[in-house]
C-alpha cells in the first residue's frame, strides 16, 4: 500500500499552485517527495511561494511563468518539461476563482451582471483547465502514464446563487472531465487518467469577505452554507491534499471520469 500510495521523485505541475488551495497542496506533495512544477502569470508569487517551498524541501519547486490560457505560451512549457525533466508524472488545474463584476450583489438580477466579466470568469475556470490539460496530456501520451486532476465547484452541481459565470464554468469542467478520461484512455491506454476534486466550502482570499465579516462572524451568505453543511464548518485547505494524493498516485489506477465531493456533507444535504 505504501508503494501503491507513493509520490516520492514524481513530478507534478500545478496551476493556481500560489493561491490559498493550491499553494496547501503544492506543500503537501514537496512534503511527500515529490517536485512541483508552478505555473502562474505572476513571477513575484511564483518566486515567493518556490522560496517558501524550498525552504521545507530543497530543490522541490521549479516556477515557469505561463498564461495557461494561451497556447503558445503552453506549447513551450511543454518543450520546457520535455528537455529538463524526465518525466510529468500529473497536473492539477487549479486556476481559477472569480471577479466581483460577475458576481452579482444581493440587490441585484441577472440584468445587472457584467457580461465582459462573466466571460473572463467562464475563460479562466473553464479554458484555464481544457487548454493545459490538452497542451501537457501530449507528455503523458508520449510516456503511456499520468494522471489529471481537475477543480470542479459545489456550483457545478446545483444553483449557487450571484455567480453563474463560475456556475456555468465549473459545470463545463465537469464534463471536460468526463469527455476526456475517455478520450485519453480509449485512445491512449488505461495509464492516462483525468479526474476531478469538487471543493465544498473554503475560506480563501477571492471569497473571504463573501463569507466572513471584518470581526471574523459570518456574513448572512457565510451562515446559510454552514447551515447546509451537515459538519456544521467551513473546510480548511488542508482537507484536500488526501483526495489529490490519492487521485494522483497508482493507489487511483483503476479511477477515471470521476468527480469527487470533498465538502462537509454540502452536496448531499436536502436542507430539511
Amino acid at each position: 500500500m505504501n508503494e501503491l500510495l507513493s509520490l516520492k521523485d514524481k513530478n507534478y505541475a500545478l496551476s493556481g499552485g500560489t493561491g490559498t488551495l493550491g499553494g496547501s497542496i503544492a506543500q503537501y506533495l514537496v512534503q511527500n517527495g515529490a517536485k512541483v512544477l508552478l505555473l502562474g502569470r505572476s513571477e513575484d508569487k511564483l518566486k515567493e511561494k518556490q522560496t517558501e517551498l524550498n525552504n521545507l524541501v530543497a530543490d522541490s519547486a521549479f516556477i515557469f511563468k505561463v498564461d495557461v490560457m494561451n497556447e503558445s505560451d503552453l506549447i513551450n512549457l511543454k518543450n520546457k518539461i520535455k528537455k529538463n525533466f524526465n518525466h510529468l508524472d500529473g497536473l492539477v488545474n487549479l486556476a481559477g476563482g472569480n471577479i466581483p463584476g460577475a458576481t452579482l450583489k444581493p440587490d441585484q438580477t441577472i440584468r445587472d451582471i457584467e457580461m465582459g466579466d462573466t466571460k473572463q470568469v467562464v475563460d479562466i475556470n473553464l479554458f484555464g483547465t481544457v487548454t493545459p490539460t490538452v497542451i501537457l496530456s501530449e507528455l503523458m501520451v508520449e510516456q503511456g502514464y499520468g494522471s489529471i486532476v481537475n477543480i470542479s465547484s459545489m456550483a457545478a452541481k446545483q444553483t449557487i446563487s450571484r455567480v453563474l459565470g463560475y456556475s456555468m464554468a465549473k459545470a463545463a469542467v465537469d464534463i471536460f472531465t468526463k469527455w476526456m478520461a475517455n478520450e485519453l484512455a480509449s485512445k491512449h491506454g488505461d495509464k492516462i487518467r483525468v479526474n476531478a476534486v469538487a471543493p465544498g466550502f473554503f475560506i480563501g482570499n477571492q471569497n473571504r469577505r463573501l463569507l466572513t465579516n471584518e470581526d471574523g462572524s459570518f456574513t448572512e451568505r457565510g451562515n446559510s452554507i454552514i447551515k447546509n453543511t451537515p459538519m456544521g464548518r467551513f473546510g480548511d485547505a488542508s482537507e484536500l491534499n488526501g483526495m489529490v494524493h490519492y487521485l494522483l498516485s497508482d493507489a487511483s489506477s483503476f479511477v477515471t471520469g470521476s468527480i469527487f465531493d470533498v465538502d462537509g456533507g454540502f452536496s448531499s444535504f436536502s436542507g430539511v
